[in-house]
């Protein structure tokens, strides 16, 4: 499980100009960022990354990609979830082949199925998987929570279950999780990253990372060896773009902050489009505010 503390960056997937390829040129320049900032560990491959706009083809390669990139300099955790079991194994199988060090595995959406068939599903990729898994929890994308006991069940019996992204919303959560088991707890919610690490989570999986990197390492760090009092300086310093990252929906935020700084061309996947204006406005406030200088 130590494998599963810092922060860690769900990183964005960037694309060409008409969508249709993955920018790995582009790509790269943002790995080496991160790895230059200190960033612990790279999630591609998420929800943050697109994974459901990309075919299997190109979400494996771009964990390949990802991993040949890193060389062992962080850990990659590769996004392989799905709602169906068959197609999660496949993924986890494939990122294994090419090297990454765990899988993230979103609970399964749309069939939500009962905590039985979680620990099914779950049990089943862990066992045929071939990696260690962190569990991932985010209720608004897959209208169903995974509950405490739930992970605690899987941490206990399955030996590869080892962390959790927890994106419920919820410090409770947390507590509840970390009472009934020592499973690792990773924040999947940047504004809360802090009072969850007050409770015993471990890091975060974070959208903002995208942005700020070496930020969100310093609050992380800070946390970790217990100083609070400069965490939360970072806290709130960062606490505006940190909602900002939400005012539309995860990615469309992220990667027009990486476009408006210099770091992206902002292209997205339908059905995902441009943000609207009254939001795009309140998006350059919070850059502005920060410090962050605006290029385009």
């Amino acid at each position: 499980m130590r494998m599963f503390r810092g922060s860690f960056v769900a990183i964005v997937t960037p694309f060409s100009k008409d969508g249709r390829k993955i920018d790995y040129g582009l790509f790269r320049e943002l790995l080496q960022w991160h790895l230059q900032s200190g960033t612990d560990g790279i999630v591609p491959a998420g929800c943050t990354g697109e994974a459901a706009t990309l075919s299997h083809e190109e979400q494996v390669r771009l964990i390949e990609f990802t991993v040949k990139t890193v060389s062992g300099r962080a850990k990659v955790v590769a996004g392989t979830g799905s709602n169906c079991t068959a197609e999660a194994l496949h993924l986890t199988q494939a990122a294994r082949k090419v090297g990454a060090d765990a899988a993230m595995l979103i609970t399964p959406y749309y069939n939500k199925p009962t905590p039985e068939g979680q620990y099914r599903h779950y049990r089943l990729l862990a066992e045929k998987g071939g990696l260690p898994l962190m569990l991932y929890n985010v209720p608004s994308r897959t209208g169903i929570n995974m509950l405490p006991e739930t992970v605690a069940r899987l941490h206990r019996e399955v030996e590869n279950v080892m962390a959790i992204k927890e994106a419920g919303g919820s410090v409770d959560q947390v507590s509840a999780i970390k009472r009934l088991c020592d499973i690792a707890v990773m924040s999947g919610d940047d504004s809360l990253t802090l009072p969850m690490m007050a409770v015993g989570a471990s890091g975060v999986v974070s959208v903002l990372a995208n942005l700020l990197p070496a930020e969100v390492k310093a609050m992380v760090d800070a946390a970790a060896r217990g100083d609070f009092n400069r965490a939360r300086q970072l806290h709130y310093q960062m606490l505006p773009l940190m909602k900002a990252m939400f005012l539309e929906t995860n990615p469309i935020c992220i990667k027009t902050a990486l476009r408006l700084v210099g770091r992206g061309n902002g292209v997205l996947r339908m059905p995902l489009c441009e943000m609207q204006p009254k939001t795009l406005a309140s998006l350059k406030d919070a850059l502005r505010e920060y410090g962050l200088k605006i290029k385009g």
